[in-house]
């Protein structure tokens, strides 16, 4: 009886492990696995929801409330809507001891608000900077296509301030 349960185990065990090149052979017979192609190189599939007939300009502005340094890396951009846009914020704490701060948006035409789609931001969490440290910080996003077509321009204003807390004490 152990020697068939033993037999049975190396066979399905065999099986499993032939399975992965019958199934690689299967998806290159079928094209079904068309994101990696023999070369080796990935093809990324085309971003069909861009609007390349409109262009959008997003003005930056940053603001802080208290010792800070805060700024866009860069004033404006112009966008086509649907098109994934990456821009640097760098805050600079002035101050001889860790704060922690918060960023919160704004934008104008207020309208905009609803169609400006941030994947990754650093306002969706608290920021903590040590004494006298500097901070690069991105802000991933994407103009919904469905904006107004009037909506031609779009700012963007952080302000960023100190949560309130327990100060440190300065560090020598």
């Amino acid at each position: 009886m152990l020697g068939k349960l033993m037999v049975i185990a190396v066979m399905m065990f065999g099986f499993g492990y032939g399975l992965v090149p019958v199934y690689k052979k299967i998806c290159d017979i079928t094209g079904v696995n068309y994101l990696t192609p023999k070369d080796g190189t990935v093809v990324a599939p085309a971003n069909t929801q861009v609007d390349k007939s409109r262009t959008i300009t997003i003005e930056f502005d940053g603001n802080s409330q208290g010792p800070w340094r805060f700024r866009p890396t860069v004033s404006s951009l112009q966008v086509h809507p649907g098109e994934m846009t990456t821009v640097m914020y760098e805050v600079v704490n002035k101050q001889a001891r860790k704060m922690d701060a918060q960023a919160i948006p704004s934008y104008a035409p207020q309208q905009a608000a609803e169609f400006f789609k941030k994947v990754e931001c650093f306002c969706f969490t608290q920021q903590t900077l040590g004494p006298n440290q500097a901070k690069e910080m991105p802000v991933v996003f994407y103009i919904d296509p469905a904006i107004p077509k009037d909506v031609k321009v779009i700012t963007l204003s952080y302000t960023f301030f100190e949560i309130a807390g327990q100060p440190d004490k300065p560090t020598s």
